[in-house]
Formats: C-alpha cells, sequence, structure tokens
C-alpha cells in the first residue's frame, strides 16, 4: 500500500531530525513524506537541507497556513494522488522499526477500517495480571492488565464520575478514559478516537472530512474532534503491536494559562460534537468534572515546585468554565 506520511513542527528542528532517523529505519519505507513547518526561523529548513532523507517534500508556511489543524489540512492537499492511506505523526515521537509494517496490517485485517492508531509505549507502566484479578480503587484493570491509576481517577471513581464506557470511547458526560488506558496486549482495539500525533486515515476519509480550523495553533483536542465526526461513518482501530514513544518537546506549546482555557472551552466543544443535547444528569456530571480537576490544579500550587504554571493553567481553567455562560463555541460538523 502505497503511504504518505504528514509531519506538521513548529520550532522544534532537533526533536523533528530524531524523528526522521526513526522512520529512516522502518521495515516499511514511507511512499512520501510530508513535512509542514510553521516555523518562525529557519532552522528546521537548515536541519532538513544538512541532512537528506528519501521521498521528502518539505513546505514552509505563513500565518495563513500556521497551526496544527491548518498544517495538517495543507498537508493533505499536497498528499500524492497514488498514496491509499495518509499517516500523522507529532514531531515529538520515536517510533519502533515495524510501526508502519504494523499499521498498514491492520488495514488488511480490517479492510472496512477508516483509521489506525499507534500505540505510545513510554508513558504508561502496565503489568499482566493474575486470572480472575479483582484490582484495588488505586489501580486501573483492562482486558486482563492492570496498573496504578491517576489520582484524578481515583478521586472521580469515589465520587461516581468515573468512565462508564471502554477505553477510546466518549461516555455521555465526556471525560472518558483515552486510548492510553488500552495495555499493550499485543491486540487489536476498536475505538472512536484516535490521538491525532500517532493516527492514520484512509486517504478517502478526506474526500468528506478536514480538520477544523476552530481549534487555532496548538489545536488541543482537534484530534477528538475529528476522529468522533469519522466514527459516525465508520471504523476505527488501534493496534498495540504499532508502537512508539512521545517525548513532549515544551518547545512550541501555548502558555499554561491559555492551555487550561483551551482544556475546558474545547473540552466543551467535543463533548458537544458527540452529543449535541446531553442530558441533565450529563450536563451535572461535565461541570462537575470540570470543576473538580479545575480546583485539583489550584491545589497544586501548594503541593508542587512550579506554582506559578499551576495557578496560571487554574486562572484559565475557571475562566474558559465562566466564559461558557457567555458565549458557547460554534459546533462545525463536517
Amino acid at each position: 500500500m502505497n503511504f504518505t506520511l504528514i509531519i506538521c513542527t513548529y520550532m522544534r528542528p532537533k526533536a523533528l531530525l530524531d524523528l526522521l532517523h526513526s522512520v529512516d529505519k522502518q521495515t516499511t519505507y514511507p511512499s512520501q513524506i510530508v513535512i509542514v513547518d510553521g516555523s518562525l526561523n529557519t532552522e528546521t529548513k537548515v536541519v532538513l537541507e544538512q541532512n537528506s532523507f528519501r521521498n521528502l517534500d518539505y513546505f514552509m508556511v505563513t500565518s495563513q497556513d500556521r497551526g496544527l489543524t491548518k498544517q495538517r489540512n495543507f498537508g493533505i492537499l499536497k498528499t500524492a494522488p497514488a498514496s491509499e492511506i495518509v499517516c500523522f505523526l507529532d514531531d515529538d515521537t520515536i517510533l519502533e522499526p515495524n510501526y508502519f509494517e504494523e499499521i498498514l496490517k491492520t488495514y488488511m485485517l480490517y479492510p472496512e477500517a477508516l483509521g489506525v492508531g499507534g500505540y505510545i509505549n513510554n508513558e504508561v507502566v502496565w503489568e499482566k495480571a493474575p486470572e480472575n484479578y479483582s484490582p484495588t480503587i488505586d489501580e486501573y484493570y483492562y482486558d486482563g492488565w492492570k496498573k496504578i491509576d491517576g489520582s484524578r481517577f481515583v478521586l472521580r471513581k469515589k465520587l461516581g464520575l468515573d468512565s462508564d464506557v471502554k477505553p477510546g470511547f466518549m461516555p455521555e458526560f465526556s471525560n472518558g478514559r483515552s486510548i492510553s488506558f488500552l495495555p499493550p496486549s499485543g491486540k487489536i482495539y476498536e475505538v472512536e478516537q484516535l490521538m491525532g500525533g500517532v493516527s492514520s486515515f484512509k486517504k478517502s476519509v478526506f474526500d468528506t472530512f478536514t480538520f477544523s480550523t476552530y481549534f487555532e495553533g496548538y489545536g488541543l483536542y482537534e484530534d477528538a474532534d475529528f476522529t468522533l465526526r469519522v466514527s459516525k461513518t465508520g471504523t476505527l482501530y488501534v493496534n498495540t503491536n504499532a508502537q512508539l514513544g512521545h517525548f513532549h518537546d515544551e518547545a512550541g506549546r501555548p502558555n499554561k494559562y491559555y492551555y487550561g482555557k483551551m482544556v475546558v472551552r474545547n473540552g466543551w466543544y467535543v463533548w458537544r460534537v458527540k452529543y449535541p443535547n446531553p442530558s441533565v444528569k450529563a450536563r451535572f456530571k461535565w461541570n462537575a468534572i470540570v470543576l473538580l480537576l479545575t480546583f485539583i490544579r489550584f491545589g497544586n500550587i501548594f503541593t508542587t515546585t512550579k506554582r506559578a504554571e499551576a495557578f496560571s493553567e487554574f486562572s484559565g481553567r475557571l475562566v474558559g468554565w465562566l466564559s461558557l455562560f457567555l458565549t458557547k463555541p460554534k459546533i462545525i460538523q463536517k
């Protein structure tokens, strides 16, 4: 299968180069690599001129096309006509050698698939659980595997606010468990959401769908919006054998106030993409979780060394929540 890899990057020349070296070691190499660079300087361009990679097309975009969703849409327009699959990777990821081989294998095993996601292997520590295992409240258990649950989810369980659906699916009150809660079982799981930075789609998907430009700049939750819309028309999968590491590069990230505001407003947006008219109970739970997480972040002011960051994000989350009573985002479904 011919496939195109699109990497949208912003001010991360070192991280991008590390990713491309891991692409160069793949057992199955992309037919085309499209780099869409939104950087404000030429450092990334210089790095790519000094390091040669096969089948690479480089584009530096202006402010008109800068921002994650705009850069992705730009990259799609530059995709080779012969490509059947379009893959996206964050510029701060590193691939295992068989990543693309496993992604393409999934499309062959499940020809109805509209999209296939990869599996991040360096962020969660899992253990194989004994047969008939009963997890404690501090643990998360799924499909024969267990891990220590995050303190926020433990508190949500105690308050009756935990997700009531499988990982990768959104409950009616949103705030579900992402695909990072799928274990490294080697299995392929059906989902309705993919992480945009480790995703792929049949090229035909883009005849109908584009990434929403509502998500400007950093584009938080733009992947949830896109894949929730796509999943209404077909099936998505995650292959836990298509593994890579995600090495969070702080370069190019927004300040914590803006990030906190995006968490709430963009979170509301993707919730209403899936559930335009949620029940009263679901509305109560969504707001309760927002406020719970907001004031947990407030508590971090006193429990972490990064107090200024904690206060900024708390302020952004609180302002984002209050702003919904004045102006709600307008949903774009296409």
